[in-house]
C-alpha cells in the first residue's frame, strides 16, 4: 500500500508508492512524480539516482526521477507566441528564461495519487489557466506500469481547456552499474542532428550535424571519453514530429545491462549531470557527485514555440496529448 514520504512545509503529505513486476521494482513519490528507486532483481543497486529522504528533493535532488512540464526544458526569455499573442512566462532560469515549466513546474509539485495496484500507478495534476504565465487550464495524468521484459513503461496525457503549450519529460538520472560516475557506460542514439545553444542553453536556430561533434552517438560510445571535454546538454533530434507508437530512441549498456529507450517524442535531451555535487546519501547510501548519472529526456524540441520550424508543442483544446515513454532492460549483448 502507498505510505507516507514525508511532509512539506505547507503540512501537506508526500506519499509514496511501489510496484513491482517480471523482476522490477519501481517506487514513486507525488512530489513531481518522480521515480524515487528503480530496482531488478539480481542486481545490488538502483538503476536511477534518487534519495531515501524528502528533503534532498527540495533542494539538490530538484528534478530527480520527475515528470517535467508543462513546457520541459527552456523557452527564451520566458516568451511565446499562443494563438496570435505573445505571453510572458516565469523566467525562473536566471531570471532571464522558462525552464521545465517555470518555478512552479510540474516537476516541483505534489501531484494527486490517482490510482495503484501491484504493477502500476498513476498520478495527477491540475494547473489552473495563467499558473506560471500559461494560458489554458491543464490537467494531467501520468501512469507508470510495469510489463514483460521486465519494462517500465510511462504514459502521459494532458488536455487543456484553451489554446496552450505542452511539452513533457521524464527526467531522471540513470547509473546501470552503480560505479560513482557513468564513464564506464556506453550511449547510443541514432540521431543525426542536434540543436547548437548559446551560453544560457538556449537553441541558437537550426539543427545542425552530429558528425564530428562530442554528440555524435550514432554508434556506441564510452561517455568516459567525452565527460571531460564540452558540456553534453543538448537536445538530439531524433525527428521532425512525434509519433502515435513509440521509436528507438537511445541504448544505454554498462555493468552487464542494457537499457532500450523508445519513445513518441522527436527530440532526445541528453544530460551527462556534470551539475551534480556531494550532498545529502542516495538511495544506495553514497552521495552524487558530478556526472553520477545521465538523463535521457524524451520530450518536444527546447524553445519551439520561437521557432516555427521546430516541431510543435501547441495543444488545443478539446485535443490529447499522449506520450509514451517504455524503458526496457535486458542482459547487455
Amino acid at each position: 500500500m502507498p505510505e507516507k514520504f514525508g511532509t512539506l512545509a505547507d503540512g501537506r503529505p508526500v506519499m509514496r508508492a511501489t510496484i513491482s513486476g517480471h523482476g522490477l521494482t519501481a517506487s514513486f513519490i507525488t512530489l513531481g512524480a518522480s521515480l524515487q528507486d528503480l530496482r531488478l532483481t539480481g542486481v545490488g543497486h538502483s538503476l536511477v539516482l534518487g534519495f531515501p529522504e524528502l528533503d534532498p528533493y527540495l533542494d539538490e535532488g530538484r528534478y530527480f526521477g520527475a515528470v517535467i512540464g508543462r513546457y520541459a526544458n527552456r523557452i527564451a526569455q520566458g516568451r511565446a507566441m499562443i494563438d496570435g499573442h505573445e505571453w510572458q512566462l516565469d523566467r525562473n532560469q536566471d531570471g532571464r528564461h522558462l525552464l521545465h515549466g517555470g518555478s512552479d513546474g510540474c516537476g516541483t509539485r505534489n501531484w494527486m495519487l490517482a490510482d495503484w495496484d501491484k504493477s502500476s500507478v498513476a498520478l495527477a495534476d491540475y494547473l489552473p489557466s495563467g499558473h506560471m504565465g500559461f494560458p489554458g487550464a491543464m490537467l494531467i495524468r501520468a501512469t507508470y506500469s510495469i510489463l514483460p521484459g521486465p519494462i517500465l513503461m510511462l504514459t502521459i496525457l494532458a488536455t487543456s481547456e484553451d489554446t496552450t503549450l505542452c511539452n513533457f519529460a521524464q527526467h531522471s538520472y540513470f547509473n546501470l552499474d552503480g560505479a560513482e560516475t557513468v564513464a564506464d557506460h556506453r550511449l547510443t542514439v541514432p540521431a543525426e542532428n542536434y540543436l547548437p545553444v548559446d551560453a544560457d542553453m538556449i537553441p541558437l536556430g537550426a539543427p545542425a550535424p552530429v558528425q564530428g561533434t562530442h554528440l555524435d552517438f550514432r554508434s556506441p560510445v564510452t561517455l568516459g571519453g567525452r565527460l571531460g571535454g564540452p558540456r553534453i546538454d543538448h537536445n538530439l533530434c531524433i525527428s521532425t514530429q512525434r509519433r502515435t507508437t513509440p521509436r528507438k530512441v537511445a541504448v544505454l549498456q554498462a555493468g552487464g545491462l542494457m537499457m532500450s529507450l523508445r519513445s513518441t517524442e522527436p527530440g532526445l535531451q541528453v544530460y551527462a549531470g556534470q551539475h551534480l555535487t556531494p550532498g545529502a546519501a542516495g538511495v544506495d547510501g553514497r552521495p552524487y557527485g558530478r556526472h553520477a548519472g545521465i538523463a535521457l529526456e524524451s520530450q518536444l524540441w527546447p524553445d519551439a514555440p520561437n521557432h516555427p520550424a521546430y516541431p510543435t508543442t501547441i495543444l488545443e483544446p478539446g485535443q490529447l496529448y499522449r506520450q509514451t515513454t517504455v524503458m526496457s532492460f535486458h542482459p547487455s549483448p
